[in-house]
């Protein structure tokens, strides 16, 4: 096995804070399936509350429309996301695949429409696209896997001036799934994420046993979500730690 690790890093919330973004198009393609919605132009403080719970992009647009309910329960939806999901999915009528659909439409027409504008509804974080730049000199390659179309993701990178060895979108599968295919590499993976039930996802899959996986401590957290990393085997990442050599990662 190779002793240079591949870094895979999720893209929003760990490289990019596009919280405008998400609000921009996850409302209109909300209002795109149902336009008698009432949604303000900028994001509620709600939604920014519910992103951390928030896994894919379909979810987006149904929160998008649940926060345009009056009757809508913000304290609900966070003490118990999942089953909120669920219950907001069934009333909606409409498929997962649907309301992905609608939402990578939205982003395609804006690409095609005026894609400064819609790059410019996305920031790098402090330090990632310098930090990134530099892991070759340390040798190590790092990849992109994220719940966020593959192309979209690429073509932020690009504009950023990055390519990474990789990009894996939604299309690519789970994340465990991508995983347990890059362990066939036979390198160390090192696996940085800003949503805990997946890092928990990945610690309890067989086969990615060995992967070093890191919570991002910058990225979209819920309350909570930094406790008791240690007994789960996941480490902890502050952009101190990111920002310095590989070698005193903790």
């Amino acid at each position: 096995m190779s002793p240079d690790p591949l870094l895979v890093f999720d893209f929003d919330g760990v490289l990019v804070d596009g919280m405008p973004e998400y609000w921009w198009s996850a409302r209109r393609a909300a209002l795109g399936l149902d336009p008698s919605l009432d949604l303000p132009e900028q994001a509620p403080l709600a939604f920014g509350q519910l992103r951390p719970h928030i896994h894919k992009g379909w979810e987006m647009v149904l929160a998008a429309a649940e926060l345009g309910r009056a009757d809508f329960d913000l304290a609900t939806a966070l003490a118990d996301y999942d089953a909120t999901l669920q219950e907001a999915l069934a009333r909606s009528g409409r498929g997962a695949s649907e309301l992905q659909v609608a939402l990578e439409l939205v982003r395609q027409e804006a690409l095609a429409r005026d894609p400064g504008a819609w790059l410019d509804l996305h920031r790098f974080y402090t330090g990632v696209v310098e930090r990134l730049q530099s892991l070759e000199a340390e040798g190590a390659d790092w990849a992109v896997l994220t719940t966020k179309g593959g192309a979209f993701a690429t073509r932020l990178l690009a504009a950023a001036g990055l390519a990474p060895l990789a990009v894996y979108g939604h299309e690519q599968g789970s994340k465990p799934e991508v995983l347990l295919r890059l362990r066939g590499q036979r390198r160390p993976l090192w696996f940085v994420e800003d949503r805990r039930p997946t890092l928990e996802l990945v610690r309890s899959t067989a086969g990615l046993e060995e992967v070093r996986c890191f919570l991002a401590l910058w990225g979209y957290l819920a309350p909570g979500d930094a406790d008791g990393l240690e007994a789960l085997g996941i480490h902890s990442l502050d952009p101190a730690h990111f920002g310095g050599p590989l070698a005193l990662w903790p």
